[in-house]
Formats: C-alpha cells, sequence, structure tokens
C-alpha cells in the first residue's frame, strides 16, 4: 500500500486495477473520503463521474467495500474513457434540508461562520469543488451519479449549484426535496422521534402531486440549469416520487429526460457481487447503465460550462 502523505491519500490494488483513496476537506473543515479510478495510458484531463449511494456515513470501509463488490459501474465509465470516484459523506439529517434553510457562511475573529452545520449534498459540492482542482480533471465535464437518496442529492446540488455538466438522479427518493407530506404508510418512531419511511407508498403520481407543496417544489426545481436524467423503477413503491421529480422539471422546462426500468433491485444502476463473487446482473441493468454511460458521454461533449 503506497501513502501519499502530502494529499492525505493512498494507493491500493483491487482485481489489477489501482484505486486512490483521497481525504477531502468539506466546508467545515473536515474531511471525507473518495475512491478514484482514471483511465489508463494517459495523463488526462479525463471527465469525471462521481457517484453516491445512500444516506451517507460508514466512511472508508464503505468505499473499500463498494470498490470490491459495487464497481460495475465504475468499470464500464471508465472503459469509456471517463475518471469515476465512489463518495462518501456526512449522515444525513432528518429534515436537516427543510428545517436548516439556506447555507450562509460569514467571518468572526478571522475564522469562518456559518448559520447551520453542512449537510450531506454540500458535502458532496465539496467535493466537486475539489476535483475542479485538479489537473488531471477536464473542470468543464464533471457529472454525478445519485442512487436513491443520493439521487435526492443531486436534485438539492443541481438547484444551487452550476458547475456540474450533468447529472443523473436514479430512483431519487425526493420526498423532502418536494416537501412531500407523508401519509399515513409512514409513522414516527417513538423511541428517537425520528420519522419511519421505509414503506411508505407513494407509487402514485397523483397521490404525490397531492400531497407535496408546490411552491415550495417550483422554486426548488427554479434555479436547475444543469441536464438531468431521472431513472425510475417501475414496480417501486416510490415509482410516484420518482415521476413527479421528472415530471415538475420537465414543466418547468429544465433540460431533462426520464427512463424506467422493469427490475427487482433497488439501486440498479450499482449492481453489487453476489456470495460466489460475480455481479449480480441482467439484460435490463446492462441496457439501463449503457444509457447513462451513453448520455453522459452526450452531455459532456455539448457541455460549455
Amino acid at each position: 500500500m503506497e501513502i501519499n502523505t502530502s494529499e492525505l491519500s493512498f494507493f491500493e490494488e483491487v482485481e489489477g486495477k489501482k484505486v486512490e483513496y483521497s481525504m477531502v476537506e468539506t466546508w467545515d473543515g473536515l474531511y471525507t473520503p473518495v475512491a478514484v479510478r482514471k483511465p489508463s495510458g494517459d495523463d488526462g484531463p479525463f471527465p469525471i463521474v462521481l457517484m453516491a449511494a445512500g444516506n451517507g456515513g460508514e466512511g472508508l470501509p464503505w468505499l473499500m467495500d463498494a470498490i470490491r463488490n459495487r464497481a460495475y459501474t465504475m468499470d464500464r465509465l471508465v472503459e469509456a474513457g471517463f475518471a469515476c470516484a465512489w463518495l462518501r459523506y456526512r449522515t444525513e439529517v432528518e429534515l436537516g434540508y427543510n428545517n436548516g434553510g439556506k447555507m450562509v457562511r460569514d467571518m468572526r475573529q478571522g475564522r469562518e461562520m456559518f448559520n447551520r452545520s453542512p449537510l450531506e449534498y454540500e458535502d458532496e459540492i465539496a467535493i466537486i469543488d475539489y476535483f475542479k482542482t485538479k489537473s488531471w480533471v477536464d473542470s468543464n465535464r464533471i457529472g454525478v451519479i445519485g442512487m436513491s437518496h443520493g439521487g435526492e442529492m443531486a436534485l438539492k446540488i443541481v438547484s444551487e449549484y452550476h458547475g456540474l455538466a450533468a447529472a443523473v438522479a436514479s430512483e431519487p427518493a425526493s420526498h423532502e426535496y418536494l416537501a412531500l407530506m407523508p401519509d399515513d404508510t409512514a409513522f414516527v418512531n417513538k423511541k428517537t422521534g425520528l420519522r419511519n419511511i421505509e414503506e411508505m407508498q407513494m407509487a402514485e403520481v397523483e397521490k404525490v402531486r397531492k400531497r407535496i407543496d408546490m411552491i415550495i417544489a417550483k422554486e426548488r426545481i427554479e434555479g436547475i440549469t444543469t441536464p438531468v436524467l431521472v431513472m425510475g423503477r417501475d414496480e417501486d413503491h416510490l415509482q410516484g416520487i420518482f415521476k413527479t421529480s421528472f415530471d415538475l422539471l420537465n414543466e418547468a422546462g429544465k433540460n431533462v429526460e426520464w427512463v424506467s426500468y422493469d427490475h427487482d433491485y433497488h439501486g440498479y444502476v450499482f449492481p453489487i457481487k453476489g456470495d460466489d463473487g460475480k455481479y449480480i446482473l441482467n439484460d435490463v441493468q446492462i441496457c439501463a447503465i449503457d444509457h447513462v454511460v451513453s448520455w453522459l458521454g452526450e452531455k459532456f461533449s455539448e457541455s460549455k460550462l
């Protein structure tokens, strides 16, 4: 294992592929890890795709597991000539986006002062800006793929940050982003006081549209200038949220595309390995990932950032 002390990074080889783990400084000076692979045989600059899944936490162990067991899509992106990074970020805060309000950054005694702590999607913005400083990155061609809560993070990012060439929101659990009021399929955990929305039933667009705060949702969507691909899952209990996320962007005249696939795995865009060490993968997933890689390539070629 090779350690780079000047950049808080180290390298390892996994299945013959070189991976660099780096610690990236976030807005409040704390560090979060990323795992990077680059195309071979060139020094760049490369377009880069940043991948985020779920609601954060778990740090380096999560990344190392992802490199070993969730690298199919990363492999495909690197083969297409993109650099690629798996990300981690701080843990999601329940309703932190709704209740915290816009981040305000001020100075006190020569140091920064915030009106609240940074949130996980703001860690991803800090990571994007970190990669923009790297000579091997084409800073005009950075994209993200976010799955589930990572998909909601992608929508939050592009609503207020305009430094991306493209964003994929796959199965975006964007109930908070859309200011959705859950029905009685969600409940409050009496021990913690936090909501349990794991089994919330929001499969129908009509139901979702009746339960969102349309004024808030439209205000958030209005800021989007980045091309977005929204990906649904046909039989998902949150398909109404996925499709409404697309519909509202489309109605607002945003550069947005919708695709949906019939697959039984939440997170089909990021296949995982089975107990035999082989990826659990079928033609539907291959088709979906083909589309993502092709779509990102098209948007990178069109980018005029």
